[in-house]
């Protein structure tokens, strides 16, 4: 075997999202989202398609189950319903809702599989985005009321937490451009959904510690490394414009304590002021910072593109996935990603808790086989991007897949497919593709396999 190896212990495994897989959104109890309204409201999501369905995870987790049994992975990264286990956001639990988590929990213990619990991955309960969700300064509460709960039901099981997933996502498609939900379009309104998520966070890792938990705890944010189109310095003034809203957003704070001084440019009058006390709720110690990476930003300066005013620029001679040309296929970035997350924010533990791509699948297998040679290509030259960082002195711990299973992409709906699972959302059918049958070989071998080619089996 090859000396290519992954630090022992390394965690793999594969990611997903409650709302993109669980479907039966109303079941048991459960209240709505307001992701269930926004996809509800018809003209948000491509051809009207929901979740009602999606990958009927909450009726099919146990086969799920012995599916990443089966194909090797030590450990599975999920996200929690709010208003599954919360109907109302807050008040009363619903034991129901959190039997589910309850069950699928043990279920991942037993195939000796690390659950690692996302406490909110964008699915907000309706009920409180009718009282202002992520605007009203009350949200930070509810939030930890939720965790705390959270902790208390599954904190003697699960020793990884993340407390927010892509929060900049939340603000940026939910708030200033209005793609997801709750479809604002307010640049006024940005900072103060940035700065509640953030406090937020803070506050549910300081419930975290005094819960006396042993497991670990940390954000997950998504980081696309910015890069200028030309040598111009407008350009280079664009891609630092960029790369503060994007990147530095929200780890300046969590690791330093302070806002990228660019956020007053960028967003003028709309910057508000930030009390001492508020920074220091948000620089709550953590355990880890997950990284979620798909693509670069070749970024140049555009007045027409508030509020940052910087644009992205093709690059056609990459590769690029289905959804279009600003998704760049570009694998040695992961490595520049996680080289500067350790230059700018320490020494502190690294996950890439999302990293895959969408290439084109058919709707249904055939012959009990799905072959997808440019994700099996996607999949090793970026693990080989996550070996180099390592190589390198960077301290990452694992990397999950995105994703498990095909699934709903939000507003994108079910056109484009993350799985290395493929599934017929008419029939329900798990297909593992030639990009699983891949990974296993390489969990297996502790990345061994990433010597060779990519073939799968």
């Amino acid at each position: 075997m090859s000396e290519l190896q992954f630090p022992k212990g390394f965690l793999w495994g594969a990611a997903t999202s409650a709302h993109q897989i669980e479907g039966s959104p109303l079941a048991d109890g459960a209240g709505p989202s307001n992701w269930y309204r926004f996809e509800h409201t018809p003209g948000n999501t491509a051809f009207g398609e929901t979740a009602d369905i999606a990958c009927d995870h909450y009726n099919r987790w146990a086969e799920d189950v012995e599916l990443m049994h089966d194909l090797g992975l030590n450990a599975y990264r999920f996200s929690v319903s709010w208003s599954r286990v919360f109907p109302e956001g807050r008040g009363p639990l619903n034991r129901r809702g959190l039997d589910f988590y309850e069950r699928l929990v043990d279920a991942l213990l037993e195939r000796d599989i690390t659950p690692n619990v996302t406490l909110y991955h964008w699915d907000l309960p309706a009920a409180l985005d009718d009282r202002g969700g992520w605007l009203n300064p009350d949200v930070a509460h509810w939030f930890t009321d939720y965790a705390s709960a959270m902790y208390r039901a599954l904190g003697d099981r699960v020793p990884m937490w993340a407390t927010l997933n892509e929060p900049w996502v939340v603000m940026d498609a939910g708030y200033v451009h209005g793609t997801h939900a709750p479809g604002h379009r307010s640049h006024f309104e940005a900072p103060i959904v940035a700065h509640n998520l953030l406090r937020a966070h803070g506050q549910a890792v300081q419930a975290f510690r005094s819960e006396a938990r042993t497991g670990a705890i940390g954000i997950v944010v998504n980081l696309e490394p910015k890069v200028p189109a030309t040598d111009r310095a407008e350009d280079i003034a664009a891609a630092r414009r960029a790369e503060a809203y994007m990147n530095r957003l929200f780890l300046e704070p969590v690791v330093h304590g302070r806002y990228p001084a660019e956020l007053a440019e960028i967003f003028g009058e709309a910057w508000p002021s930030h009390s001492d006390e508020d920074m220091a709720l948000i620089r709550e110690p953590l355990d880890y910072i997950g990284i979620n990476y798909y693509k670069r930003g070749v970024t140049r300066h555009d007045d027409g593109a508030p509020p940052v005013r910087a644009s992205l620029v093709r690059q056609p001679q990459n590769p690029h996935t289905v959804l279009g040309w600003e998704w760049e296929v570009y694998p040695s970035a992961l490595t520049d990603v996680l080289l500067w997350v350790r230059q700018h924010y320490g020494e502190i533990p690294l996950y890439i808790t999302e990293n895959g791509s969408a290439f084109y699948d058919p709707p249904t297998a055939r012959d009990d086989a799905v072959h997808d040679p440019l994700r099996v290509q996607y999949l090793r030259d970026h693990l080989l991007a996550v070996h180099a960082a390592i190589e390198q002195g960077v301290d990452v711990r694992g990397y999950f897949v995105w994703s498990l299973l095909d699934n709903f992409e939000w507003a994108a709906g079910y056109g484009p497919r993350f799985g290395i699972v493929h599934v017929d959302f008419e029939t329900q059918k798990r297909t593992p593709k030639t990009s699983a049958r891949y990974y296993t070989e390489i969990i297996r071998s502790n990345g061994g396999a990433l010597a060779h080619a990519g073939r799968g089996s």
